[in-house]
């Protein structure tokens, strides 16, 4: 059997790399390429009918003739398709919707999901990370055990006769081939438990003795599972190469894997334990890290997702411009702007990314358009904060949980400034020294928020709090947060989150 799998594995390995390859070699062609597919599919839909799609529709009259739409601006053409109407905003019916309330929102989003979507984006992204590491690590034996998958917790439902959905993990679940099936854990049943305090019971205790190769999952939450392992089976070492000998690889997305990774290093103590990161989300998925050696991660141009780039400050323009991979730039912070095989036109996700290579395209996830905080000019973003973590935790020999930022406004004669609520693992052997790299390393990435704490005339220096442990899991279980595709809010440009969280721990202490 793993013979045969090996075989199969290296066909599509050596097939899906000059693939690749081309899109590498050719990035516009490939773009525009997908982009005339998407228009000629859909021409027949009555978005395309609305918009004027034909066969010599252009990228120039798409930019002029079809709005750049958030989510709620789409929601009415959506809520026809969730009660099972055809051809709306991509031919056919979709039966399949991927809930996503984010970070910020509490009201969830159903993001259709058809079978072009499925085939030639989500599960070709699975082939692809498969394919890409193997590429990296052709000694692996990646193949000798199962692959641990920690999904989220919305477990398919239907909504009427017509529509079923779940979170993507779920539908992915529901929908995988047979083959993949029999490579992956925990159980389908597992997997798709709602609750998910039972779910982390339940994985623990069906996969602690399975032979797991590989891990995906977001740090926070994979750490919460890799906890109660280690608790049940009574390792007081954490070293999870006792329970797993053969791990090699760990797959994460979601949230910056950088604060986290001494923390897996000190739990799997391996020379030859390997990271990877990618950039994925219920509307899907877009760039994965090929090269081990860097964090930077190669956008993936062929998976029916043609892309448009909103330079930050200019998308609450009434008409902002929107550019192409062959107009950006590696100076700036643009918000992600897509069109999919789902039916998702000139779609601002919500993400924002920086471009770190144009040859190949090459990005880092900088932050969302709605984490950031900006109470003073300083427009400080996700990526900026998780540099600055990292750099206090290697200077103090920190290791954190998790943490939040807000703003601290003018009140009085006191300066306005930003209060972080960090959870520790491992605490700064030196919270003063802690602060000080924190505020250094801000003020070196971010030049505005420099500029603002010169002379502490306009902004104090950062107010830091170490909140009790399990605190974050305690919020987010009060806010019906918990779950693998649920992440703390990195930043935000108000103090709720910041006062919910103090109140909180106040009111246990």
């Amino acid at each position: 059997m793993m013979l045969l799998v090996h075989k199969i594995a290296s066909w599509i390995l050596k097939r899906r790399m000059q693939q690749i390859e081309h899109f590498i070699r050719y990035p516009e062609y490939t773009q525009e390429t997908h982009f005339r597919s998407l228009v000629h599919k859909a021409r027949d839909t009555e978005w395309g009918h609305t918009h004027g799609f034909n066969e010599s529709f252009s990228i120039a009259q798409f930019q002029e003739r079809v709005p750049v739409s958030s989510y709620e601006q789409l929601f009415p053409h959506i809520e026809r398709i969730l009660n099972g109407e055809p051809d709306v905003l991509w031919p056919g019916k979709i039966e399949w919707f991927a809930m996503s309330s984010g970070t910020t929102n509490d009201r969830s989003k159903y993001i259709p999901i058809s079978a072009d979507c499925l085939q030639e984006c989500h599960f070709r992204a699975g082939q692809d990370m498969l394919c890409i590491y193997l590429h990296n690590n052709p000694e692996s034996k990646l193949f000798s055990g199962k692959s641990l998958s920690i999904g989220g917790s919305h477990r398919i439902n239907r909504l009427n006769e017509h529509s079923r959905c779940g979170d993507i993990s779920a539908v992915m679940v529901e929908n995988l081939p047979v083959f993949y099936e029999l490579m992956r854990t925990p159980s389908k049943e597992v997997a798709l438990m709602s609750e998910w305090e039972p779910k982390i019971e339940a994985m623990a205790e069906e996969i602690m003795r399975e032979d797991v190769t590989a891990i995906a999952g977001v740090p926070t939450w994979t750490l919460v599972l890799i906890n109660r392992i280690f608790e049940k089976l009574g390792i007081k070492e954490r070293n999870l190469l006792e329970v797993w000998p053969n791990l090699e690889l760990f797959l994460t997305g979601g949230v910056s894997f950088q604060p986290y990774r001494k923390q897996f290093e000190a739990i799997i103590p391996s020379d030859t334990m390997n990271y990877m990161e990618v950039y994925n989300a219920s509307e899907g998925f877009f760039a994965v890290q090929n090269n081990p050696y860097s964090n930077d991660l190669l956008l993936m141009l062929d998976y029916g997702i043609f892309y448009e780039f909103i330079p930050v400050d200019e998308l609450d323009r009434d008409h902002p411009r929107a550019y192409l991979l062959g107009e950006v730039d590696t100076d700036t912070n643009y918000a992600m702007v897509i069109t999919t095989n789902t039916g998702l036109w000139r779609y601002v996700i919500g993400d924002t990314v920086r471009f770190t290579s144009l040859n190949p395209f090459k990005i880092r996830i900088s932050g969302r358009t709605k984490h950031f905080i900006n109470a003073f000019g300083e427009e400080l973003m996700i990526d900026n904060a998780e540099r600055a973590i990292v750099a206090a935790c290697e200077a103090t020999g920190a290791v954190i949980e998790d943490y939040t930022a807000g703003p601290i406004y003018f009140e009085g004669t006191e300066k306005g400034g930003h209060e972080w609520l960090i959870e520790f693992h491992t605490r700064p052997d030196d919270p003063g020294r802690f602060n000080e790299v924190l505020d250094r390393t801000l003020r070196q990435v971010n030049a505005d928020y420099g500029a603002k704490r010169r002379g502490d005339m306009a902004l104090g220096p950062p107010r830091v709090h170490a909140v009790p442990t399990g605190a974050f899991h305690r919020w987010m279980k009060k806010r019906g947060k918990l779950g693998g595709q649920n992440k703390v809010p990195r930043l935000a440009n108000h103090r709720r989150f910041v006062e919910e969280i103090l109140e909180m721990t106040k009111a246990k202490g």
